[in-house]
């Protein structure tokens, strides 16, 4: 396949290394809104440069997109790829919002086109096996799940006011690891939010830090943490507590954690830097996986529509936080 990728920022500069290296990737063409940056990295990785983002679409020849790009632009450009019968894989979310996640899922359902969200929790050795033990009945009925999203530094100021906020930037990777693990669905939150660290985070709008409670369509309780500030290192973990037995994903000999206990394990020596080090075989795997079902050889495994349920259980933590009060998924729309 002919794959162009848009974006050659943090994660699209990855993604290029990725994708050069996926099977089935034939030729990799390389576009971004600085024709300079599109060029530079297309060099470092022996792809082709786009000398614009438009020209992917229309004279490239390419067979499918990835799309990398800020976070505002994803509408557009899925609307571009479903319109130009491209399938194409975009990194969360599919817009800022609802409505305008609605609106580009619409474009690709009339398209018939294939458009696979990044979540790449989904694809992570750990939390796959972690869902087989729940769904194989090993953990009995679970109960509580508890969900730990930390950052070990915060983002670039700049990033914060097109980010979304930590809930639906951040967080929103631990509402769809949370449906995806139990097949079950977020029926009402209570979240809250604060600020300890730099005023840049109040500026926008956001928090640094939130804690969120889910209760789930069958009676599981679930709690979120996050943080921008976990100077320990990068920490992701889910925990499943059952019955029979309790599980977590996340917890390896590189997890930031320090036991108080005499004789317990020690801080790990190279803890995860971030997420894209912590995640490296799951974004391998995840685009390895794009690339089949573009092929059709595989089904999709992360269809658009899950990211605006995702984002919808995202979204009405926002307004929980916002409004200090508990929100049902049926009332925010």
């Amino acid at each position: 396949m002919r794959v162009a990728l848009l974006g050659a920022g943090r994660i699209g500069s990855r993604h290029a290394a990725r994708l050069t290296a996926t099977p089935g990737v034939a030729d990799l063409v390389v576009a971004d809104a600085d024709p300079r940056r599109a060029a530079a990295l297309a060099e470092a990785v022996g792809a082709r440069p786009a000398r614009t983002v438009g020209e992917v679409f229309t004279s490239a020849g390419v067979d499918a997109v990835v799309i990398a790009t800020a976070t505002a632009s994803h509408a557009a450009l899925i609307t571009r790829a479903a319109r130009a019968g491209l399938p194409a894989f975009c990194e969360k979310p599919v817009a800022p919002d609802l409505a305008g996640t609605i609106a580009a899922l619409r474009e690709v359902e009339a398209a018939g086109t294939l458009l696979q969200i990044g979540f790449q929790r989904r694809f992570d050795a750990g939390f796959l096996a972690a869902r087989e033990a729940l769904r194989s009945g090993a953990l009995g009925r679970v109960h509580t799940i508890r969900c730990v999203t930390s950052d070990a530094a915060p983002p670039p100021a700049e990033f914060l006011p097109l980010s979304g906020g930590l809930f639906r930037d951040c967080m929103v990777h631990d509402f769809d690891a949370v449906r995806w693990l139990t097949g079950r669905e977020v029926t009402e939150v209570y979240a809250r939010g604060a600020n300890g660290g730099a005023a840049f985070f109040r500026e926008a709008g956001d928090v640094d830090t939130a804690a969120a409670l889910l209760l789930l369509d069958d009676g599981t309780l679930v709690t979120a943490t996050a943080t921008r500030y976990n100077g320990a290192g990068y920490d992701v973990r889910v925990e499943l507590s059952g019955e029979r037995d309790q599980w977590v994903a996340g917890l390896d000999d590189r997890a930031p954690l320090t036991s108080a206990e005499p004789g317990g394990p020690a801080a790990p020596r190279r803890p995860w830097a971030d997420f894209q080090e912590r995640f490296e075989d799951a974004f391998r795997a995840e685009l390895a996986a794009f690339v089949r079902a573009a092929r059709g050889l595989a089904g999709n495994p992360c269809p658009g529509a899950e990211g605006l349920r995702a984002l919808h259980v995202a979204e009405a933590c926002e307004v929980s936080r916002r409004e200090a009060r508990p929100v049902r998924l049926a009332d925010v729309g």
